[in-house]
Order: structure tokens, then C-alpha cells, then sequence
């Protein structure tokens, strides 16, 4: 059993016992066993970074290093629906700061944070690909273009609001 001095009691590092337990003799496998463990959270808690440092023998500035390069890696729990807004230069033209400015406010979190509830994450993203829908936001697995604030105000209520 592991001594916990954590500030979140529901985080439990057992859960991390197989992921360090697998790459022990590696000790190149930072970004692997980071992977793993935010397979298993969601994302990388404070307390199992502090966990991986202490059982790989390695300073806990460099997880979190390597945790803060990767933009793979969250820090945060994210919400259940995912919403990404395209910034990218065809978006940006078509007004993709007003439409971020809609999400913010139909959500009531800027972008990059995560609603209290856990519904909905915003975050801006550099391009979805989709120059041609601009602007384009993207829900979970799905795009949606050629928004205005109204039509993205309908998508937050049938999309987000809804868990659909």
C-alpha cells in the first residue's frame, strides 16, 4: 500500500502499480507510462505525477516537463463533450473570435477551461482542416461549419446541453 499524502483522496495509485510496473526497466518510457496513466484518469492529477516521479526516480519538474510539452497531455479533467474551435487563418477571417466568444458565453467558461459540471470543454485549436467550412467548430467526433452566433447557439443546445 502506498502512502498518500494527496490532496485528492478519490485519486487512487494503485491504479498506476501495472503501468510502472510494465516499463521499470526502461527508463526512457516516461512519455508511455504518462500515456497510460492518463488512459486511466482522464488526465495527469497532480498526485500520480508526483507518484511516477517518485517510483521512476526522477525529479518531478522533469514529468511535469514532459507533461507540459506534449499537448497530448491534460492536466485537467476534461468534460464529457469536447468543443474545438478552429483559429486557423480561413476560420479566423470568417469570425472565429466571435463564435468562441458565443461558445464562452453559452458555456459561461473561457476557452481552454472545463464547466464545473464536467459537460464541456473549450478549447481553440490552430486548424481542423476544414478551410472551406469556415468557420468551423468541432463537438466530440463531429464538424459543424459555416457558423454565425446563432447557428452556434443552436448547436450548444442540441450538442452540448443535450450529451448528444
Amino acid at each position: 500500500m502506498h502512502e498518500c499524502t494527496c490532496s485528492d483522496p478519490t485519486i487512487d495509485l494503485s491504479a498506476l502499480d501495472p503501468i510502472l510496473e510494465a516499463h521499470k526497466d526502461n527508463p526512457g518510457a516516461l512519455i508511455p507510462v504518462l500515456q497510460e496513466t492518463q488512459a486511466v484518469y482522464g488526465y495527469l492529477p497532480e498526485e500520480a505525477i508526483r507518484e511516477v516521479a517518485r517510483r521512476r526516480n526522477v525529479p518531478v519538474s522533469t514529468v511535469y516537463g514532459v507533461a507540459t510539452f506534449y499537448t497530448q497531455f491534460r492536466l485537467k479533467p476534461q468534460g464529457k463533450m469536447v468543443v474545438k474551435v478552429c483559429h486557423g487563418t480561413a476560420c479566423h477571417v470568417a469570425g472565429a473570435t466571435e463564435i468562441t466568444n458565443v461558445l464562452e458565453e453559452e458555456l459561461g467558461i473561457p476557452a481552454g477551461e472545463t464547466t464545473e459540471d464536467l459537460s464541456a470543454t473549450l478549447e481553440t485549436v490552430a486548424c481542423l482542416g476544414c478551410c472551406s467550412l469556415a468557420p468551423v467548430v468541432m463537438i466530440g467526433d463531429q464538424t459543424f461549419g459555416r457558423l454565425d452566433p446563432a447557428s452556434t447557439r443552436k448547436l450548444v443546445k442540441k450538442h452540448v446541453r443535450s450529451g448528444k
